[in-house]
């Protein structure tokens, strides 16, 4: 199983026009894919939190570079050299929240 070479997460606008955070991870072997991850127009009690920059200068408070940023760092540290299993990267994230 190939392990986790790199992960590179930019600022990207929604099919709404909102800033959200797409991601690039890159395997051992060459293989890379791509996800962009739009926030829902609702939300629940039970989902994920949005980490939002606040800053009113850049989509009214709504960007999301310091979501980036976290992934860019430590998160992707977290990852890099990881096998590409889901259970493993799954856990290490929990641990990372």
């Amino acid at each position: 199983m190939s392990t986790i070479a790199a992960i590179q997460a930019v600022e990207v606008l929604d099919s709404r026009g909102n800033p959200t955070v797409g991601v690039t991870l890159e395997l051992a072997s060459g293989q890379r894919a791509e996800a962009n991850v739009p926030s829902g127009a609702s939300t629940g009690s039970a989902e994920a939190c949005e980490l939002r920059d606040g800053d009113t200068k850049r989509y009214g408070g709504r960007g999301v570079l310091r979501a980036v940023a976290s992934v860019n760092t430590e998160i992707a540290s977290a990852l890099r050299g990881h096998a590409a299993d889901q259970l493993a990267v799954d856990r290490t994230m929990i641990e990372l929240d």
